[in-house]
């Protein structure tokens, strides 16, 4: 099972961070030991002392496939979730700094809370699909898939070119604008419009 990462999908994201609205989708990849599943804590790494929240559409996929034309990648998935992918900003800045890879700054152990998926049938339109992010009470991110650089059906045609993607591969799609820091003691509720999917404390 992989888990791939999609950065800089949203243009005022980019933006936040000062970075080029990319031409092609920003691919990385994190190992299964960074998820967290059935709301269990995250718990801060001792390496990092600027870990931010990106909330993020998670799409889990249901059948193998390789060079997929986008007019079918519809076909590779059912369900469609939500997850926080945490990033340790301060290594981040360093790795991008030297030219390095973002493996530790985004695959740490932990690194990705997941809750839980909805399937698409009940969601509509997938390129009109609004999810949030609340800390501590307020809510901190707000996004919808139609703001999405790449759509999600771009996306799995795009890394199907390169990767084969099997059963229960997950692809985190990109954040929209609001990043920030966490710390010990919040708590983070996201959602799908007004369903709760995921609500984890951080130790």
């Amino acid at each position: 099972m992989k888990i791939i990462g999609v950065g800089f999908n949203y243009v005022k994201h980019s933006e936040e961070l000062g970075s080029a609205i990319p031409t092609d989708p920003v691919i990385f990849l994190m190992p299964e030991t960074a998820l967290i599943q059935r709301n269990q804590p995250f718990f801060y790494p001792d390496f990092s002392t600027d870990v931010q929240y990106e909330v993020e559409l998670v799409v889990k996929i249901n059948r193998l496939g390789k060079n997929i034309a986008e007019r079918f990648a519809n076909r590779y998935y059912d369900e469609i979730g939500i997850g926080i992918d945490f990033t340790a900003r301060d290594v981040q800045r360093m790795a991008v700094a030297a030219g390095k890879p973002w493996s530790i700054c985004k695959g740490f152990d932990g690194a990705a809370p997941i809750g839980g998926f909805i399937n698409k049938s009940e969601l509509g339109d997938v390129r009109n699909i609004s999810f949030s992010l609340e800390k501590n009470g307020q809510i901190v991110q707000q996004g919808n898939s139609g703001d999405m650089i790449f759509s999600i059906d771009s996306l799995i045609a795009y890394i199907s070119r390169f990767f084969t993607i099997k059963i229960g591969d997950l692809i985190f799609t990109g954040t929209p604008a609001g990043v920030g820091q966490v710390q010990i003691g919040d708590n983070l509720v996201a959602r799908i419009g007004n369903r709760e999917l995921l609500n984890f404390n951080v130790r």
